[in-house]
């Protein structure tokens, strides 16, 4: 039996040997920890989890494509307000088909900025008060008739922007005398001209609000949040840009008055530029080119292009079935200008005519949906931050 000295010194060695291994493993968790904090920080890190420039990115976006974007649209909308003014001071046919074509302008430059409903936009639900269609009619004519109305309330939002442009324009009736007739011999004369300059008015009020809002610190802003969190901006403008796809272009255009929701009943008195009739398929096209350029991370109006999805999705080696994702998303927007060329400029004839058609673009959008909102989400390890209730 060894001396009790010994025993001692036996497990006190033990004891320091036990003490050891706890504080190197108590340094190594700490240190893991610290690694895992930092990778998960949604914070404005130039580079996320997956070490690509976001900061780039959003710079990209910010100064190149959504400003411009906007600027354009807001230039539009101006000569829109500036021709409307001089219909209302002489209401003539000549000066209708002149507001109608900066109508037409302002609603194809709109397409263009349709995605990025953040920031200012989201405040003053600028979406919604610009391209709420079918437009409530019985609505605007009740605020015609009473004189009394509030664009800025939430109730009116259906009884604004281009949609109620396009019937105070376009769908009073059937032939441009008697349309200008409402603005000259009717006896609410004088509310029609009141109603038509105030619905312009509201939608540069809007966009003259978004703008300066980009330009007084939003952008810096915009661009600064460049970490991985759900509200980042990367992921947040991630899921605007799908969002608007899935829910404003596929359902929205197509899939409402196609009757894709609706067991097969058929809408086409909801379409997009229901009055006018005649431009549905061009403004389902722009919106189609603009979603692509955004992806494509193409500078807007020009042909050079810089960081975007395309390149994201390229710097992470992103595939599916051995091809890679980026290019899988654009041959499907290939495919759908291709579907898109066999339609009726008027979706509601179209409608009427051969609705298969209509279902073949919106399973062609649909497609691509599957692309961007999965497998592009999946490995870019974005998560959808909306609501989605008609599955995928």
């Amino acid at each position: 039996m060894q001396s009790p000295t010994k025993i001692a010194n036996y497990i006190l060695l033990k004891k320091n040997k036990y003490y050891l291994r706890m504080k190197k493993t108590l340094l190594i968790l700490s240190f893991i920890a610290l690694i895992f904090a930092c990778s998960s920080n949604g914070g404005s890190d130039d580079t996320g989890g997956d070490k690509y420039d976001r900061k780039a990115l959003l710079t990209n976006w910010a100064d190149n494509i959504i400003i411009p974007s906007y600027v354009n649209y807001q230039a539009k909308v101006q000569t829109l307000v500036t021709n409307t003014a001089t219909f209302v001071a002489t209401p003539t046919e000549a000066n209708l088909q002149t507001v109608r074509t900066s109508w037409l302008e302002a609603y194809k430059a709109y397409q263009y900025v349709a995605i990025y409903n953040m920031g200012k936009a989201e405040e003053i639900n600028l979406n919604v008060a610009t391209n709420t269609y079918p437009t409530n009619t019985v609505g605007i004519e009740s605020n015609i008739s009473s004189g009394s109305y509030n664009l800025a309330l939430l109730s009116q939002l259906d009884k604004q922007g281009f949609p109620a442009l396009d019937y105070l324009l376009n769908g009073l009736s059937t032939n441009d005398a008697s349309i200008v007739g409402f603005y000259t011999t009717n006896a609410n004369a004088t509310n029609y001209k009141q109603y038509l300059t105030d619905v312009a008015v509201k939608l540069k009020t809007n966009i003259d609000a978004v703008v300066s809002d980009w330009n007084s610190g939003f952008r810096n802003s915009y661009v600064a949040n460049n970490g991985t969190s759900v509200s980042s901006s990367v992921n947040k403008t991630t899921n605007l840009f799908v969002k608007n796809l899935e829910k404003d272009i596929r359902t929205g255009k197509i899939g409402i008055p196609a009757g894709i929701f609706s067991g097969g009943v058929k809408y086409p008195e909801k379409v997009e530029g229901y009055y006018k009739n005649d431009i549905s398929k061009e403004l389902l096209n722009i919106s189609i080119k603009a979603s692509q350029d955004f992806f494509n991370g193409k500078h807007f109006n020009s042909s050079t292009t810089a960081a975007g999805l395309k390149s994201y999705l390229n710097f992470l080696n992103a595939t599916k079935n051995n091809q890679n994702l980026s290019e899988i998303i654009n041959n499907q927007f290939a495919a759908i200008y291709t579907v898109n060329n066999g339609l009726n400029n008027s979706f509601s004839q179209q409608i009427n005519t051969d609705n298969s058609k209509m279902i073949a673009v919106y399973d062609a959008i649909q497609q691509n949906v599957i692309y961007t909102k999965l497998d592009m989400m999946q490995a870019l390890n974005i998560t959808i931050d909306y609501v989605d209730s008609d599955g995928d």
